[in-house]
């Protein structure tokens, strides 16, 4: 039997796998078991800040495995705690609950906001059109997309959606009754979308008139991706509450809930709590990750790299209008919406051995390593060129 057929034995039917067999990875490359090396413009879905074979990622790994893989919450944990302090001294948040994934880190400011709104008299949860935030029922209560939700009703009471950056729905749905709106300040899966000025403005406006939360889904677009810590940084908007993950654990499984003074106290001992979430090893790789991005120039270089893509991009628009419809992105998380569907360009690109993702149909969404050059995005346009000419 192939890889293919084992897998397609033993697992749920849940994936589309890619048709390569990875081995390893070197730098911004994916090497495969016949040897072939592919450019990884997707990194790990937004995971692989440091792109592969970082070696202080690895050693700091090894050492804490070496220490101790395990103990238990019920422990104190300098990995823990360094990190924590670390997130909290660049986000500005002073409350960090460490969990597994994105989605859980949703899940559970989703219970801080329900608790916090049974203390304010306050039961309504608005989402955004269009997010994703994850797969638990909490995440696709959120959620108004059929692709997700469907099969899985009934779903959770008490959530309302707001059309995306549609003014007058937001003024329509916040109530004096409202807890939280929750948001991507940066639609992802949804294709790239940065929420407009004239909305953060609204959102700010409204949280002052009826006192509710914002929780901002920074999973896929926070830590450093955007050029700034947060995406949310980029609009006049402060969220009580942000959730974080894929990058954060380099790789391990590792997210977080940050908090502000809002809801700093809203959780008491028992309310809330996870086996494995801040897992020491996960947390040490954290600390490497953060220091890297902020310390050791990788955020100049988001920036710096997100600006030569998005040029070179919007000049391969201008050359070819009627396949490119829009670019836009922020950072290193860019996205072209295409006049057509997006997985023929994806499986060209693949045979010319650079690996792009295809999100909401239509849109190329490109969020590499954050530590690509100019020669990787110089090679990714080359090659675009090429699969459009042949268009």
């Amino acid at each position: 039997m192939t890889l293919s057929d084992r897998e397609y034995s033993s697992f749920f039917h849940t994936y589309k796998r890619l048709p390569l067999e990875i081995v390893r990875g070197d730098g911004a490359y994916l090497i495969t078991a016949d040897g072939s090396r592919y450019l990884d413009m997707v990194g790990g879905v937004a995971v692989n800040a440091l792109g592969y074979g970082h070696q202080r990622l690895i050693d700091a790994i090894a050492q804490q495995a070496a220490r101790y893989i395990h103990v238990s919450n019920y422990f104190l944990q300098e990995p823990q705690i360094v990190l924590a302090e670390t997130l909290c001294k660049y986000s500005g948040f002073s409350r960090v609950f460490f969990t597994n994934s994105g989605t859980e880190a949703m899940e559970g400011a989703l219970k801080i906001v329900r608790r916090w709104g049974s203390l304010n008299g306050k039961n309504t949860i608005l989402a955004i059109s269009n997010a994703f935030h994850g797969r638990t029922f909490g995440a696709l209560s959120l959620m108004d997309r059929p692709k997700y939700r469907a099969g899985f009703e009934p779903l959770l009471s008490g959530f309302a959606t707001v059309e995306f950056n549609n003014v007058p729905s937001l003024l329509a749905a916040a109530t004096p009754t409202t807890a939280a709106i929750v948001l991507e300040f940066i639609q992802g899966e949804g294709g790239i979308r940065p929420i407009s000025p004239e909305f953060a403005e609204t959102l700010k406006s409204l949280q002052q008139q009826f006192g509710f939360l914002i929780v901002a889904d920074e999973i896929q677009s926070g830590l450093g991706r955007t050029g700034k810590f947060f995406g949310f940084e980029h609009f006049s908007v402060k969220p009580d509450i942000a959730v974080v993950a894929k990058p954060l654990g380099g790789g391990l499984p590792l997210g977080a809930i940050l908090g502000g003074d809002a809801v700093a106290n809203i959780l008491e001992p028992g309310m809330h709590g996870s086996t494995f979430g801040g897992n020491p090893v996960a947390c040490a790789a954290g600390i490497v990750v953060l220091d890297e991005i902020m310390e050791k120039g990788i955020l100049h270089n988001i920036s710096a790299m997100g600006a030569h893509f998005l040029q070179r991009l919007t000049a391969l628009q201008n050359e070819y209008p009627l396949l490119i419809k829009e670019v836009r992105g922020m950072g290193l998380m860019i996205g072209a919406e295409l006049t057509r569907e997006a997985d023929p360009v994806v499986v060209a690109m693949r045979d010319k051995r650079i690996l792009v993702n295809g999100t909401d149909q239509t849109v190329l969404r490109f969020i590499p390593p954050l530590i690509i050059g100019r020669e990787h995005i110089d090679a990714t346009i080359s090659a675009l060129k090429e699969v459009f000419a042949s268009l």
